[in-house]
């Protein structure tokens, strides 16, 4: 095999066929949407019978055009597509075009931004994007931000900070050069028992473990309940124990619900805990003109969790964790001579490793910068505010059929209901509304959720897609009523 045109580099060869290979992607990409269906259809086992190979590593070099072409035959038509307006099974959104462009950029140039001469203008740019969204959440000029992986890594790093928070300033105890200190088993974090598993799977990388996080019982509204709250509060401060944070949930992954923020914050001060947000959902409300001040309260929170691959329709990962005082992102600093050195920081050299839980990581503030940028506020507030408003109408339409049941009315762009068995039908609500999924997944290529509500299974729409119209929603009602 040739070594030449392995890299793009300054050589006009090297970018001939830079451009030949994306543009033969591009346009290979572009033909396969051939059709509006969320999925071809294929099941597990035929899917695993037609990707699988011979050898994975051949012994000789197949070259890119008929690599290209198996690609193009066996992977482009059965991926997901999160763009069909017939996909609405979980927080996964389609992507915006300009965001395409700015993974195909930072890919490119596969920057690393943990240290400053790693990633030059990268480091800035994140710098700059990151002040700008601390300030578009209502924190000051002490906040700080990184951006992370995803939602379930932004909520450990702000509960990390808020458990050693407590540490140091109540009880005196640095957690990062001694461990957790001898009563760590009486720490105690309080969230609704609707909340995301990031909270219990935070707890246990913290070294507290499940028991450490009260789940606390939820209100009609599927939001946390603040007088069961007060009360399990109480009896652990009876009891000894030592609560040191609650985990609001700003929507929540079924019903995107929203947790009290203005009351938890005060329930916060009274006990001197940290009130951190789980806004991987519905951090994108602050967009909508109509509708930011749903989530207003965010700006009375000590973290948050800032999610841009759900609402924000950008590509995958793209997360950000904020902090209202940015001295707390102390407990993830360490020095080391071969990357962070701290004579660089005192000259000026901004190094993210310092406040990052990971050390190699992506360029993602691109994504954000550049699709701000392009959108603006106007284009946002539309686009944000579209998938709402879709929610509210299926809402409506729903809970005014009788072949429907329909859980609470969405805050945010979920919608969880289920369908209901026609009179003289055998087969029960539960069993029928699994098959109506499947048959929606493998008979007609549509994409919906599925989950558990009071112990029976429910149907949800995720509507993320701005392109969904109210005709496309009602089309689907009467084809799931139709598949009873």
């Amino acid at each position: 095999m040739s070594q030449s045109n392995l890299f793009l580099t300054s050589s006009a060869a090297d970018k001939a066929e830079y451009i030949r290979m994306m543009d033969a992607t591009v346009r290979a990409v572009a033909a396969s949407m051939d059709h509006g269906k969320a999925y071809a259809g294929m099941t597990p086992e035929n899917l695993r019978a037609l990707v699988r190979t011979e050898a994975l590593l051949p012994e000789k070099s197949m070259g890119f055009d008929e690599l290209l072409k198996e690609v193009s035959e066996k992977i482009l038509p059965n991926f997901l597509r999160p763009s069909s307006t017939n996909y609405m099974a979980h927080l996964h959104s389609s992507v915006l075009m300009e965001s395409v462009a700015a993974e195909l950029i930072l890919s490119t140039f596969n920057q690393s931004m943990d240290s400053w001469d790693q990633a030059p203008v990268a480091t800035e740019i994140e710098v700059d994007v990151i002040n700008k969204l601390c300030a578009l959440y209502g924190y000051d000029e002490k906040a700080d931000g990184v951006f992370t992986s995803g939602g379930s890594q932004s909520n450990l790093s702000g509960l990390l900070l808020a458990r050693d928070r407590f540490c140091n300033e109540k009880l005196g105890w640095d957690v990062k050069k001694c461990g957790l200190p001898a009563d760590f088993k009486k720490f105690r974090m309080y969230t609704s028992e609707v909340s995301h598993f990031s909270m219990e799977k935070s707890a246990h990388l913290m070294g507290l473990g499940y028991e450490a996080v009260v789940k606390v019982p939820v209100d009609n509204a599927m939001k946390m309940d603040l007088a069961a709250l007060k009360e399990l509060i109480r009896k652990d401060v009876e009891a000894g124990n030592l609560p040191f944070c609650i985990g609001a949930t700003v929507g929540t992954t079924d019903f995107g619900s929203i947790d009290p923020l203005k009351e938890l914050r005060a329930i916060c001060d009274e006990y001197g805990m940290w009130l951190h947000a789980d806004a991987a959902y519905g951090s994108g409300v602050i967009l909508s003109e109509k509708y930011a001040s749903r989530v207003a309260g965010l700006a009375d929170c000590d973290s948050i969790t800032v999610d841009f691959h759900k609402m924000f329709m950008l590509p995958i990962s793209c997360s950000a964790s904020l902090v209202k005082d940015g001295k707390y992102f102390d407990a993830l600093t360490i020095h080391a001579d071969y990357l962070n050195r701290e004579e660089d920081e005192e000259d000026g050299y901004i190094n993210l490793v310092n406040k990052s839980m990971q050390t190699t990581r992506r360029f993602d503030a691109l994504k954000v910068w550049m699709s701000f940028r392009m959108r603006g506020k106007e284009g946002w507030s539309a686009l944000i505010t579209r998938s709402i408003d879709n929610a509210a109408f299926l809402y409506g339409e729903l809970v005014n059929n009788p072949d429907f049941d329909v859980v609470v009315k969405p805050e945010i762009s979920s919608v969880v209901f289920r369908v209901l068995p026609q009179a003289g039908c055998t087969e029960s609500a539960d069993d029928m509304n699994k098959r109506i999924r499947r048959a929606l997944l493998h008979e007609h290529g549509v994409v919906i959720g599925q989950t558990v509500c009071h112990g029976d299974v429910y149907l949800k729409f995720t509507l993320l897609n701005p392109l969904l119209t109210h005709e496309t929603l009602t089309g689907l009602m009467d084809l799931i009523a139709s598949l009873r």
